[in-house]
């Protein structure tokens, strides 16, 4: 058993609890401290984790865990002692969120790739919202099914509370009308406010749509009331934000439409909003309910994410990117400093807690750990771990991991994270540089499944946080624009460079790998970039960036905001055919595989589809991977396993890590 410290006192950290353990145990046919002498095979990293996510009730007595048992893929309701009291198959759905309603209920939210008709795009990931009982029999129900004249599907959801002692949830909804002919219909596209009594199902609206060529958004208050509503003229910019009584708080134009609600403030008394100012800098303000001047909130602060309090929604703290978790409550903040002591060497992120911050539940990975799970007490000041994620891969088997730094040829400081293979030298190593997608994402010091998946075979592996990144100041973000196929595009070669000058990779042995805006690197490194990689692998890529703006647009309504927030990102149109792979194919230098998903609602599969085309044309290699059924984000695990061993060993076989 490890032992931790919180503020000088000894915190036991077990590494499972006794049943759950047991059974994650006996269902992979192994044990934690099994040793091999080959690495594990590619589906221990391609398969989704043992644990995607997990909530704890506010009480602390049960936790709801997504996991996958065998061949099982469940729900896991544990109760106290960690002992299982209800399970709910899942299959292949997609789950995208799960929460709490009080301690008898979870709220469960899932998508499914749909196709469309009459609408501005051909196909939409909807969302469904399930109600699951778990303390007590009954069914599992899905937000809106009994209410013939609302669409069972959720557009947006604007948060759980107990009013009157009810529990109740709040989601955009779509209203259908009665039609002599067809039954229902759709009204329009625009969804109205609703509220979803939890224990009796009824459907109440309690704002309207906004007009048409509008956007609106909405926060409810703790009594269960619209606390604010925020509305966006698409075609011109101009925004406001109204209280309960209608009153305009806030107003103001922006072309691009670079402006929103963020959340209730602290006492609930306010809104906080952003707001992009002529720089393309964000800033955000807060205003009071009841009207008053907007001021400056956090401006000093680099916030990653905002914490809200669910009964409530108001804001109760955030996560600073240099500082970590902050919290208005001083016995909050010291058990979050304690949490961070316990856990310093690995990238850790507590993902839920009770509201009297009792209990965590927290996510650690990093150097010598695929992925753990512990429910911190702070009562009790202990911290059991539950589950691993990945029971193949023992820490011996996580490649090391650190922050690179580097500088771009034009001077600018920048970073990256380099994955090593385990238990070998860092000297003239093959490269898989694997770029991130986004643009606007980074990558940190964790356990990343793609980039071990590569290690664990031989190669050095480089996440590169070029500009435009997230990972500093909103300046660096910004330094990305316009830079798509140019500056965005050497900082990952100037990091090539750099890692050849240190002696740590073969400069002559280099791949490029990524997914989504990582997939357009990909190809733009073999296509606008002249030698420099074996291979490229892309996967769900932009591969023309005339045609993703013309997507983006189309499925706006030709909305003129969004048209100026394109422009905005991706600079002048006369620049675009310069750095789209597609218009280049011909020049491709070194073997392409396109692998995409024929679901993908993001970047269409006909941009790997044309590129594969127009490689065909050009007379170049490449393979053409079609995921069937898979989404933008290889959602499934079984298309997900088909991607890594399809890119793992298209890279083996055009650069051998021997």
């Amino acid at each position: 058993m490890d032992r931790k410290y919180f503020g000088g006192r000894m915190l036991k950290l077990g590494r499972f609890l006794p049943l759950f353990a047991a059974v994650l145990l006996i269902s992979l046919g192994t044990t934690a401290h099994a040793q091999v002498d080959e690495p594990p095979p590619l589906s221990a990293y391609g398969a989704l984790p043992g644990v995607e996510m997990a909530a704890i009730s506010p009480s602390g007595a049960n936790i709801a865990v997504l996991t996958t048992i065998g061949e099982t893929r469940l729900v896991l309701f544990l109760g106290p002692d960690m002992r299982p009291i209800r399970k709910m198959e899942v299959g292949d759905s997609k789950v995208r969120s799960l929460d709490w309603i009080g301690d008898d209920r979870v709220l469960l939210q899932t998508s499914k790739t749909e196709d469309l008709w009459g609408f501005t795009v051909d196909k939409a990931e909807l969302y469904s919202a399930h109600i699951v009982p778990v303390t007590y029999d009954g069914e599992v129900t899905t937000v809106f099914k009994r209410t013939r004249r609302l669409v069972d599907a959720v557009f947006g959801s604007h948060g759980i509370r107990f009013v009157d002692g009810r529990w109740q949830a709040y989601f955009g909804a779509l209203e259908l009308r009665r039609d002599r002919r067809d039954g229902y219909t759709f009204n329009h596209s625009r969804p109205y406010l609703y509220r979803f009594t939890v224990d009796t199902q009824d459907a109440t609206r309690i704002d309207t749509a906004t007009g048409e060529d509008h956007y609106r958004d909405w926060l409810v208050g703790s009594n269960g009331g619209v606390a604010a509503v925020f509305d966006l003229a698409r075609s011109d910019g101009d925004w406001k934000i109204s209280n309960s009584q209608g009153v305009t708080i806030a107003e103001g134009t922006h072309a691009a439409g670079r402006v929103g609600l963020v959340g209730l403030g602290y006492e609930g008394a306010s809104v906080i909003y952003y707001l992009r100012d002529e720089d393309g800098v964000s800033h955000w303000y807060e205003v009071p309910l009841a009207g008053g001047a907007s001021t400056p909130f956090l401006p000093d602060a680099d916030v990653d994410r905002l914490y809200f309090d669910t009964p409530t929604g108001r804001l109760t703290g955030y996560l600073d990117a240099e500082e970590g978790p902050v919290f208005a409550d001083p016995t909050h903040q010291k058990a979050v400093s304690r949490i961070r002591k316990a856990f310093a060497k690995y990238d850790m992120r507590m993902i839920d807690w009770t509201p009297n911050f009792e209990k965590v539940l927290v996510r650690t990975s990093g150097n010598g750990d695929s992925g753990s799970w512990y429910v911190v007490d702070l009562g009790t000041m202990r911290a059991d771990g539950f589950a691993y994620e990945r029971m193949r891969i023992l820490p011996d088997m996580v490649g090391p991991i650190s922050t690179f730094s580097y500088t771009a040829a034009d001077g600018l400081d920048l970073d990256g994270i380099l994955t090593l293979p385990p238990g070998r030298e860092a000297k003239n190593l093959p490269l898989v540089m694997l770029p991130h997608g986004g643009p606007h994402a980074h990558d940190r010091e964790q356990f990343d499944w793609w980039a071990q998946a590569f290690a664990s075979r031989g190669y050095a592996v480089f996440q590169p946080n070029f500009r435009g990144s997230t990972n500093r100041e909103q300046a660096f973000k910004l330094a990305g624009y316009g830079e798509w196929g140019r500056k965005m595009q050497t900082d990952l070669s100037d990091g090539l460079a750099e890692l050849a000058e240190k002696g740590i990779v073969d400069p002559d042995r280099a791949c490029i790998v990524g997914a989504s805006y990582g997939g357009y690197a990909a190809l733009a490194g073999v296509t606008l970039q002249q030698g420099l990689y074996r291979c490229a692998v892309a996967v769900a890529p932009v591969s023309d960036i005339g045609d993703m703006y013309n997507e983006d647009y189309r499925a706006s309504g030709r909305q003129r905001i969004t048209k100026a927030a394109l422009l905005e990102q991706l600079g002048p149109k006369d620049r675009w055919d310069a750095v789209s792979p597609r218009r280049h194919a011909g020049q491709a230098d070194a073997p392409i595989m396109l692998i995409h998903g024929e679901d993908d609602t993001v970047v269409p599969y006909d941009h790997s589809y044309k590129m594969a085309d127009k490689l065909k044309d050009a007379g170049k290699p490449y393979e053409l991977v079609t995921l069937e059924g898979e989404d933008h984000w290889l959602s499934l695990s079984s298309t997900r396993q088909q991607m890594l061993e399809a890119a793992v060993g298209f890279v083996e076989k055009h650069n051998p890590a021997d």
